[in-house]
């Protein structure tokens, strides 16, 4: 080619270049075919740090005027080591205020949280420190319950926890264990006369509330003792003037108990308050309180040594752990249910002796005081508890248990921490990602989980998935499937 088509060549490459629309200056140079051989291809294709970046500048001058990038160099790196550059997954979900859960499937990151904490902070970052277990036998939500509001509350200042222990584990409750490396033996109960008494009377139970705890608590036991048949209004007057007959009675003397109260229901016909009334309605209400005395007196029979007595000397609250085991309490009829009210009750009148302390109380089997006429009780002491510092942490399998509508439903949902085992069953993970608002793909979810991985949710925040971690120690002391190795000859 002659030195005049060079040159035209070139004047023309510059027009060109020149006439070029701007967006077009920023777009990545191609390189034609003819520029790469087979072998910087193969190297590109799988080696790409061999070349380093700026050979993608086909213009140096441009590229000195800003046109193309990058100035310096790229450098290797890998899909694992580029997440970093997300920060939306990275993020942790939560702060490190509270008790260490676990960690973020995800983001590999902690996960710490703890109601009290979370109540307490400024802002709230919970509206209620009440806190719901979710999940199928084996997936790991005894474990998560003992590690994460028993054993590691406990490190902190002013912190003590209170277990209803229903799970059998050799002839006692699953906590007994733990109750002993506190130093402190469980409160047994038993039906057969051997174990702890409690009494529906205690002044403790009255402690700020008075009588109409103790009624309540009354009327509770009763309704479980009748298969969740309320009291009519003519029962509930009768044993009303029982009650305020029997403590005056005694006045200041011996406590008065369940069975002081049975002989004032056959009198209540004979009581001057009721002087005025017709002699159909002082056979009416007679009859209301025979009705009632019969009632409790079936209780007192079946369940003699629980019911019929004062209060133990060995329930108290003086130690950080304190475990009630019912373990061995039949799992039919009232007595399971009629215990937990009680210590509920017994806790809360408890408590304010011991004011600026914190409460993680545990209730294993939790739809006992949730799904029947004890959680009307529980319920109403919501904000009671709250001013105490009492956290309930309700433990059961299936959300399913708990009917629709009734006073168990509205405290689960008022509940703003949550723990989301694995539910096998399709209508339990449906139901579960329902009532705590989970995102739209969460019910697959929960029925995949592995054993010791769970969703986690507080407040209206996003869910989380997480891994629960424990300490060689935590996992000793939390192993409940010693039975099956035993049995197996497998050493732990």
């Amino acid at each position: 080619m002659s030195n005049h088509a060079t040159a035209n060549a070139d004047r023309t490459t510059a027009k060109a270049w020149h006439t070029m629309p701007i967006l077009r200056a920023f777009a990545p140079p191609t390189e034609t075919a003819a520029q790469i051989d087979d072998a910087t291809r193969e190297a590109r294709e799988i080696v790409p740090w061999t070349l380093p970046g700026s050979q993608l500048r086909t213009k140096l001058g441009a590229a000195r005027r800003g046109f193309y990038g990058p100035a310096l160099p790229g450098a290797p790196t890998s899909t694992r080591q580029a997440e970093i550059l997300n920060t939306a997954i990275i993020g942790a979900p939560t702060g490190t205020n509270g008790v260490v859960i676990g960690r973020d499937v995800l983001s590999r990151t902690m996960i710490a949280h703890d109601p009290v904490t979370a109540y307490n902070a400024t802002p709230r970052l919970v509206s209620s420190p009440n806190v719901v277990v979710l999940g199928d036998v084996g997936s790991g939500k005894s474990s998560l319950t003992k590690t994460v509001y028993v054993i590691r509350p406990l490190l902190l200042n002013k912190r003590r926890s209170v277990v209803f222990d229903k799970k059998d584990r050799g002839g006692e409750g699953e906590y007994a264990e733990l109750a002993r490396a506190y130093g402190h033996e469980p409160i047994k109960f038993a039906i057969d006369g051997t174990g702890t008494r409690l009494n529906l009377l205690d002044p403790m139970i009255s402690r700020g509330t008075g009588m109409t705890g103790q009624m309540q608590l009354l009327n509770v036991v009763a309704r479980l003792a009748r298969e969740d048949q309320a009291l009519n209004e003519w029962e509930e007057e009768a044993l009303r003037a029982a009650l305020r007959r029997t403590i005056t009675d005694h006045g200041q003397g011996r406590i008065p108990t369940l069975a002081d109260v049975l002989p004032n229901l056959s009198r209540v016909a004979d009581m001057d308050d009721y002087a005025s009334l017709s002699p159909q309605a002082v056979d009416a209400l007679h009859q209301a309180g025979l009705s009632v005395r019969f009632t409790l007196n079936t209780l007192l029979q079946d369940y003699a040594g629980l019911l019929d007595g004062e209060t133990s000397s060995d329930v108290d609250l003086r130690g950080k752990l304190t475990v009630f085991d019912i373990s061995q309490l039949p799992d039919q009829g009232p007595a399971v249910p009629a215990v937990m009210a009680i210590g509920h009750m017994w806790l809360l009148g408890r408590l304010r002796d011991d004011r600026g302390w914190a409460t993680n109380c545990i209730y294993e089997e939790g739809w006992h005081i949730a799904a029947g006429p004890s959680a009307q009780l529980a319920r109403a002491n919501q904000k009671l508890s709250r001013g105490l510092g009492l956290s309930n942490v309700f433990v059961f399998h299936k959300g399913t248990d708990i009917p629709a509508g009734s006073p168990g439903m509205a405290m689960i949902q008022e509940a703003q921490t949550v723990h989301v085992h694995r539910q096998t069953l399709r209508e339990d993970a449906l139901w579960a990602a329902r009532t705590f608002a989970f995102g739209a793909d969460a019910a697959a979810q929960i029925e995949r989980l592995a054993d010791g991985h769970h969703i986690f949710k507080y407040s209206s925040r996003p869910e989380t998935l997480v891994q629960h971690i424990r300490s060689p120690w935590e996992t000793q002391i939390t192993d409940t499937d010693e039975a099956f190795k035993a049995a197996a000859g497998i050493q732990g």
